[in-house]
């Protein structure tokens, strides 16, 4: 049959569904063409991921059995620390399994890797068991990992509320093949003038759920702007960590400081005259946390609560209980703005008749607390001194606000109103009566401000004034800035 060569003109063989852009037009024929191919692999990739999902489905009661579980890549880990993970996730000889079990502990087992902090990529494969020994049914799990990077520096500059910080910060991750974490960090700065720490937390429980933290830390603190003395700690401190649901935890301590107030200013008042000097305190404290806000630092919506314990007098001369809570939830009003609330309060009861010490007691005011306050100048005074108080609370409501056409900004505006006291205990009252008189004659401010989302912090610049003030109150009005995590 002899062939006859086509000639044009021809038909165009495209479907008109296709909409087939004309040949004239490349660029259009180009994106047709890779959006055509496209939608074609998408499609073959929906098929075969669907094939999978009803192969695996109908196979789920199939009888299957981990006959080992193998971790690739993971050269700085123990394979002891390992296994101390792997194991309580296998189930026993004795127990059945099939597909469904075995694909729920993989699934197990990755998120357990990840939750480390050790590894950067977890990857998990079934394959048949290697072991020559292996009956019909015994796979292996495989999982290929990448660790992270163990040695970490960062270096840090904080300015702010009159204050100046530079920070140096090492950080090792996996430190001894188990997961632990060692940082060490060391700041130098204008008012807290040298401060150091270090500090190794350490996995307690397979779930990871549990954490023990040791660490030794020290400052040296220029009080000077509102106690005209400097203070000097030293301190141990010992921690178990329970991690609960999301961002909650239980959190039981033992700390012991040996402190200092020395370096007296001449115009040092009596009261901070008697109050130099060296005191031990040993504690223990339990702190429990629990936390549902969308952002810590500009949460729109959930909420934070805070209790907080502590009980000194095992050895040294510092013998008191201490009680704290904190709250802040925070509501959307309309796309855009959202109410912020939030309130602290705190008691101070010495044991015995030992009377509380400086260093123990709360401080109140500045641009973290009750703000248009100078930083730790409200409550009981002597002289130049704040001295702090037995007992506080304070409480703040803001309207947070995008910047009008600029809502992905980290900076908003905010509107607020603080209030807030300090006292110590009257003891020919109850404590009942001492909380009645302290709510009953609150210090009052308000203003307006800008906030800056700076990771891991929250900047803030204000203007504000104090409405009402004891008299023993550092009241401040115009502008003032502060920089910290937690702000009334």
């Amino acid at each position: 049959m002899e062939n006859h060569p086509l000639k044009p003109p021809l038909q165009d063989s495209a479907s008109p569904r296709l909409q087939e852009p004309d040949d004239s037009d490349l660029e259009r024929l180009r994106k047709w063409q890779e959006e055509r191919l496209t939608r074609k692999l998408r499609g073959e990739y929906e098929s075969a991921v669907l094939h999978l999902s009803e192969l695996v489905n109908n196979n789920l009661t199939t009888p299957l059995k981990i006959a080992s579980v193998r971790v690739e890549g993971a050269k700085n880990t123990r394979e002891s620390f390992l296994a101390w993970l792997i194991n309580p996730h296998l189930t026993k000889p004795s127990e059945p399994s099939n597909l469904e079990s075995v694909l729920h502990t993989t699934r197990h087992l990755s998120h357990i890797f990840q939750e480390t902090d050790v590894f950067q990529a977890v990857e998990a494969k079934i394959e048949r068991s290697r072991d020559v020994m292996a009956s019909d049914g015994d796979v292996d799990v495989v999982f290929k990992t990448r660790e992270k990077g163990r040695y970490f520096v960062k270096t840090a500059t904080e300015m702010g509320n009159g204050e100046g910080n530079a920070s140096v910060t090492a950080h090792i991750r996996n430190a001894f093949g188990g997961a632990e974490t060692f940082e060490a960090n060391l700041s130098l700065g204008t008012k807290t003038r040298r401060a150091y720490q270090a500090s190794l937390s350490i996995p307690l429980s397979p779930s990871l759920n549990t954490t023990g933290i040791l660490s030794l830390f020290g400052l040296d603190r220029d009080n000077s702007s509102y106690a005209s003395s400097t203070e000097g700690l030293r301190g141990f401190k010992a921690v178990i960590r329970n991690k609960l649901v999301g961002n909650s935890y239980h959190e039981v301590a033992y700390e012991a400081v040996f402190r200092h107030i020395g370096n007296l200013m001449p115009p040092a008042s009596i009261s901070m005259r008697e109050a130099s000097g060296h005191s031990l305190k040993s504690s223990l404290s339990h702190t429990w946390v629990r936390d549902t806000r969308d952002d810590k630092l500009t949460g729109t919506r959930g909420f934070y609560t805070k209790a907080f314990q502590e009980v000194a007098g095992i050895g040294g001369d510092a013998k008191f209980h201490k009680l704290e809570a904190e709250g802040q939830f925070s509501r959307p009003l309309f796309p855009g703005a959202w109410v912020s609330f939030a309130a602290r309060a705190g008691h101070l009861q010495s044991i015995g008749n030992n009377p509380s010490h400086f260093s123990d007691r709360f401080q109140l005011g500045g641009p973290l607390s009750v703000r248009s306050f100078r930083a730790n100048s409200m409550g009981p005074r002597d002289g130049p001194d704040s001295l702090g108080g037995d007992v506080h609370w304070s409480a703040g409501v803001s309207l947070i606000t995008d910047i009008p056409k600029k809502e992905h900004w980290p900076v908003k505006t905010h509107i607020f109103i603080n209030a807030g006291r300090l006292d110590s205990m009257d003891k020919s009252k109850s404590l009942k009566d001492n909380i009645i008189d302290s709510i009953s004659k609150p210090s009052i401010s308000a203003g307006v401000g800008l906030i800056y989302r700076f990771d891991p912090v929250r900047v803030e610049a204000n203007f504000g004034v104090p409405l009402v003030a004891s008299k023993s109150d550092g009241s401040r009005r115009g502008f003032q800035v502060g920089i910290g995590l937690d702000f009334l």
